[in-house]
């Protein structure tokens, strides 16, 4: 694999929150599945035991998440490390849109790629939205390109998000 394609830009908060679910499936879940595993074989005859193949099946959940987390942070890049306020969106951004045609205001965060949450309106730097933004400036129109079309969005206002 290219290693650009390998980079997970995200930002320091997001990085934080998987760093400490790491910990927390290490040493807290792992642990925990193991003992409760040791105690469905307790049990007996294992090829009949509901509560082992649960544990399992949990057991190979923790597992695989904690592979994917560590395969995140291996090629973690934090984008907003520097904290300052440059006044060109880029990750760990908030963002103010107006959609030119239609008048409405909506407002995103803007982050990495493994910390999208659309309910929340946490979008992707990749995202159509997102890639459109990416080193622009309040009072910029810009446009973003969709499967459905073009869409115009005038930036009211960018700011460095605040957690």
């Amino acid at each position: 694999m290219d290693e650009e394609k390998k980079v997970n830009l995200m930002t320091k908060e997001g990085k934080k929150k998987l760093e400490d679910e790491l910990q927390d499936l290490k040493l807290v879940q792992r642990p925990a599945i193991a003992k409760k595993i040791g105690e469905a074989r307790e049990q007996g005859d294992l090829s009949e035991n509901a509560e082992y193949d649960a544990a399992k099946d949990e057991q190979g959940k923790i597992e695989d998440r904690i592979t994917d987390i560590e395969e995140i942070l291996k090629y973690a890049v934090v984008a907003d490390d520097d904290g300052q306020d440059t006044g060109k969106i880029n990750i760990g951004y908030t963002v103010k849109l107006l959609d030119v045609e239609l008048k409405e205001e909506e407002t995103f965060d803007i982050v990495g790629s493994n910390e999208v949450d659309i309910l929340n309106n946490r979008i992707s730097n990749e995202s159509p939205v997102g890639a459109a933004v990416i080193g622009h400036e309040p009072g910029q129109t810009v446009t973003v390109e969709t499967e459905a079309g073009s869409f115009e969005y005038k930036i009211l206002e960018a700011h460095r998000t605040r957690k």
